[in-house]
């Protein structure tokens, strides 16, 4: 596989990430991607890697959406990760993303079912030929309840089942794949799209729930997605690690990012009904940190923090 490296550079206040050979093709291929779960994150991955001149195929249970790829230049390949035998005719790829999530609209559908079997499924077609396998997990398999700090060393205990899922599905990554396996565990993920939903409930004054002094772990999903090309272009040799907590520079309490939120949809102040919360927004949280991130993969962030990231990603819905 033809190898690039990134680097970061300031333009206009703004760092970007540009990608250079490392060394001369052996030949005139191109690098080839293959994303499974071509969603909010993988969608924006599969477009960068196009854009670098790769050729990229994508896979999606839907019609529609292999329209949409194929008018975006990616080929769509119609396939269910739940359902081995459609996969059975997924082509080779230089680099595979694997970023499904479980569909929300089909109710009987697990976590398991989707995020480890779905990609045992994979592994059992691409597992031996792929030279790069990235595998999206999530900052969910940290059960730090009380504020405390976590990177990648900290211990993975999850008490919640997806997080176990997900614990389950890294090792399944590292035991197949060895160092051609890659985990990136993503904080919360926003952007465009994603807050639309909270504006109604912030200027209706309907109080949010869990605690106001919580911590939030964010990630805006441009910075995820130039997190998962940089990983799957950057040159292999010396890397000790192969697993990332992509995250930004600043956890931020629940109180202070919903506040910040009201402000920009010119809503009330938030009110927060802890009795609401339920077993996921229990505790203080974690604190997630990302010095590997900058590290490593020598990332410098668009949105540093939610403040940089909010008006991004809800301009359109200003004014």
């Amino acid at each position: 596989m033809s190898r690039w490296r990134c680097r970061s550079r300031k333009r206009k206040k703004r760092d970007t990430c540009e990608f250079e050979w490392v060394v001369p093709p052996v030949s005139d291929a191109k690098p080839s991607g293959l994303v499974v779960g071509c969603g909010y994150l993988g969608y924006r991955v599969a477009r960068a890697w196009r854009d670098l001149g790769w050729t990229v195929s994508a896979v999606t249970r839907s019609d529609k959406r292999a329209t949409e790829f194929s008018d975006q230049d990616l080929t769509p390949l119609l396939a269910d990760v739940t359902q081995p035998d459609s996969l059975a005719s997924l082509p080779e790829a230089d680099v595979v993303l694997f970023a499904v999530g479980r569909d929300r609209e089909r109710t009987s559908q697990s976590m398991r079912e989707v995020s480890l079997d779905g990609l045992e499924n994979v592994l059992d077609v691409l597992g031996e030929t792929t030279t790069r396998f990235i595998f999206i997990s999530s900052t969910g398999v940290y059960a730090q309840s009380d504020g405390d700090r976590v990177n990648e060393d900290s211990p993975t205990q999850p008490i919640r089942e997806n997080g176990q899922v997900l614990v389950e599905a890294e090792a399944l990554v590292r035991s197949r794949l060895g160092m051609r396996g890659y985990v990136l565990r993503l904080a919360g993920l926003y952007g465009p799209g994603r807050l639309i939903s909270r504006r109604e409930t912030l200027v209706s004054g309907t109080p949010l729930g869990g605690r106001p002094d919580a911590w939030l772990n964010l990630i805006h999903v441009d910075d995820a997605a130039r997190a998962v090309v940089t990983a799957s272009t950057i040159e292999a040799d010396g890397l000790e690690n192969r697993m990332w907590l992509i995250c930004d520079d600043r956890p931020v309490r629940r109180e202070e990012f919903f506040g910040r939120l009201a402000e920009l949809f010119e809503a009330p102040p938030p009110t927060f009904d802890v009795a609401r919360g339920g077993s996921r927004i229990d505790g203080l949280g974690k604190r997630c940190q990302n010095a590997r991130l900058r590290k490593e993969l020598g990332l410098e962030l668009l949105y540093p923090d939610f403040e940089t990231g909010l008006l991004a990603a809800i301009g359109d819905q200003l004014g």
